[in-house]
């Protein structure tokens, strides 16, 4: 990992790792923001995540996410930019949101957006199949 800015890439595609203040980050953030070009292809164009400003997209991710937590993300108390207050919003189905996918689609979606610590990895099983 590299120490960089926060402010990188278009918002609706921004990481929310970035989001919250972190400077040190992989290219986790950049299979993040395909993961949102992918939803929003098969979304026919409409992005999964529209936010007009930094906290209205992350609060965008977490109504779809889920707000994260110690055990699901481990280290994301500590962003800068966390908040304990955040409002507490549990994982909805994305299936019924990309329902234009198939299992194969949504498995895809859902490896660009689990805990960013084992992304890569888990990416890197995925593309040996």
């Amino acid at each position: 990992m590299r120490t960089y800015t926060h402010e990188v890439v278009t918002l609706w595609y921004r990481a929310p790792e970035v989001l919250l203040g972190s400077r040190h980050y992989s290219t986790a953030v950049d299979m993040w923001s395909v993961g949102c070009i992918f939803a929003e292809m098969a979304l026919q164009g409409h992005p999964l995540f529209p936010g007009d400003s930094e906290i209205d997209q992350i609060f965008k991710i977490f109504r779809i996410l889920g707000t994260p937590n110690e055990e699901a993300w481990p280290g994301v108390s500590s962003l800068p930019d966390y908040k304990s207050t955040f409002p507490q919003w549990s994982q909805q189905d994305i299936t019924k949101i990309v329902g234009t996918l198939d299992e194969d689609g949504i498995d895809m979606l859902k490896l660009f957006f689990i805990s960013r610590a084992f992304l890569a990895f888990t990416l890197v099983r995925f593309l040996r199949f």
